[in-house]
């Protein structure tokens, strides 16, 4: 018999991950909620049809595809060669799979809003926790399952709406303890023009897949995959001189008005940029134009957050407006901006850093020794008096010798043990001990709640 073992690229979590988890997550729902934002949730799988072609060539080879059940049926097997003979050409195929795992919260988000846009009231807000899969090759601080917390505005092209999830993303962050993250912005229309210049708005994907991957590969790579990628070397001249932009966030707007001249597509996007950064206050904020966002659904400004610089790992959120997503579904008409935050990689950079809160691991307020039957029942009852005062705590299984009793309460974390005996019981008292000082004292009956509450 093997090993039991997890898929590549998942994790268990323990109850101390999950409550440093469930602080990163509460912190973020406290926001969105203080920002107007309403939950909303959606399956775990989509039919393939709704996510196949939104997320680009690279996005849609990381889809998880579920086959479809019966396969091994005598009158599907046919089909089912059938299926994988085309999936091996780079196919899709109904007769082997339909459906799959969400890929990120966004599209599926687009597909609710197009199914229910006729009983929302728009401008629509919803905010969205959920786990999301990638066939991605497993490595530090990237998985194939992990969770997405999701913030997005639809029914209104208005910009504040984007000024808005700036300082979402910089009230949270620094809830948190990031205050020195970075938040770089850019806008599609920008790039849309870098394509015109380039000789037409086909070289779109071309040039956004590429330069997504600048960070990772460096610009003389970018150079490589656009030339492969059929570009010439004054269209790659061109877009080098758009990355190589550099300064103040003003110094950069300059530039790119020089190197774009008249280019009305370009206009609108620096317009663009340029009124986001007069209306928020929040000074991390800073336009990166190689920022490109791979995603063919983008239309305007598009976000990306980076941890603090002490931190070395990619991006932990980003997003942008999407203003034709539900068209996709049938629905045109309904313009969207939103962003996501990287729960996981948001953990690791807590970890990495130290800011977790010390009194995280606190559960059980109280543990209650269990020194007999008599004994252990009447501290029973005194204990589920303290839980209807909404005082956590617990009575030890079994009678047992005191310190192995004081041991499960240490390996617990559990701040405070209540002694009950025999003499105790008969002057209506216990003893209480502070298992961080050590120092104990006896406290009555119907004080204990008001005790271990203020304490």
């Amino acid at each position: 018999m093997s090993k039991p073992s997890i898929p590549q690229g998942t994790r268990d979590f323990s109850a101390e991950t999950v409550r440093k988890r469930n602080f990163i997550l509460s912190t973020l729902r406290n926001v969105f909620e203080l920002y107007g934002f309403e939950p909303l949730e959606t399956p775990a799988m989509e039919k393939l049809d709704t996510l196949m072609g939104k997320y680009g060539e690279e996005g849609d080879k990381l889809i998880f595809k579920i086959l479809n059940n019966g396969l091994n049926e005598p009158s599907n097997i046919e089909k089912a060669k059938s299926g994988f003979a085309k999936l091996m050409e780079g196919k899709n195929s109904s007769d082997l799979t339909e459906r799959a795992l969400k890929y990120d919260l966004t599209i599926p988000f687009a597909r609710y809003v197009a199914m229910n846009h006729g009983k929302l009231s728009f401008p629509y807000k919803r905010y969205q926790v959920q786990p999301v899969w990638r066939a991605d090759k497993p490595q530090k601080s990237r998985y194939r399952e992990f969770t997405q917390c999701d913030a997005d505005v639809v029914g209104s092209v208005s910009l504040l709406n984007e000024v808005e999830l700036a300082n979402i993303y910089h009230t949270a962050l620094t809830r948190l303890g990031l205050a020195d993250y970075e938040l770089k912005v850019n806008s599609r229309k920008i790039l849309a023009a870098l394509a015109e210049l380039c000789g037409g708005e086909n070289f779109l994907t071309d040039i956004t897949v590429a330069i997504d991957k600048l960070d990772k590969i460096g610009l003389e790579k970018v150079k490589e995959e656009l030339a492969a990628r059929g570009l010439s070397i004054t269209q790659i001249d061109t877009i080098e001189k758009y990355l190589l932009i550099d300064g103040s966030n003003e110094e950069r707007i300059a530039a790119a008005k020089n190197i774009f001249g008249e280019n009305e597509t370009a206009a609108k996007g620096i317009e663009e940029l340029t009124y986001l950064l007069g209306k928020t206050k929040n000074t991390n904020l800073r336009i990166d134009f190689t920022l490109a966002r791979g995603l063919n659904y983008y239309t305007g400004i598009i976000f990306e957050v980076k941890a603090p610089e002490e931190v070395k790992m990619g991006s932990i959120g980003g997003g942008g407006r999407y203003d034709n997503l539900t068209g996709l579904f049938g629905v045109p008409g309904i313009p969207g901006v939103g962003i996501s935050f990287g729960v996981d990689r948001i953990y690791d950079a807590l970890e990495e850093l130290n800011l977790f809160p010390a009194d995280l691991q606190v559960s059980t307020k109280a543990l209650f020794f269990n020194l007999g039957e008599t004994e252990g029942a009447f501290a029973f009852e005194r204990m589920q008096e303290l839980r209807s005062n909404n005082v956590s705590c617990e009575l030890y299984h079994e009678p047992a010798k005191m310190d192995k009793q004081f041991k499960y309460a240490d390996r617990k974390n559990i701040p405070f043990a209540v002694i009950i005996g025999s003499k105790e019981m008969e002057s209506e008292e216990c003893v209480v001990k502070n298992l961080k000082t050590g120092q104990q004292q006896n406290v009555q009956f119907d004080e204990i709640a008001a005790f271990l509450m203020n304490n």
